[in-house]
């Protein structure tokens, strides 16, 4: 095992947690704007409304993009399993 294909391999790991993890974030930083927003413009200074949207967003973005998300992971995964002598120290 090289120490350029350790680099490779987490790059590759660093590479698979940001796209599986985007929809989600950009979904929850849209949707806390959006409250954000609603509160400056209605003076509703209420900390824990903004919990409640944020949740059913994530929840709603995990159920679209679960298929693409559980791809991803499933591809980096196999990239793994078939990389698994180089892992062990075989070659």
């Amino acid at each position: 095992m090289t120490e350029g294909f350790i680099i490779t391999l987490g790059r590759e790991a660093l590479y698979a947690v940001l796209l599986v993890s985007a929809p989600l974030l950009g979904i929850s930083l849209l949707v806390g704007l959006l409250v954000s927003i609603f509160q400056a413009t209605t003076q509703i200074q209420e900390q824990t409304l903004t919990f409640v949207p944020k949740i059913i967003a994530v929840l709603v973005a995990t159920v679209v993009f679960a298929p693409w998300m559980l791809q991803i992971l499933a591809s980096f995964t196999q990239s793994l399993y078939l990389n698994l002598h180089r892992l062990a120290g075989g070659g």
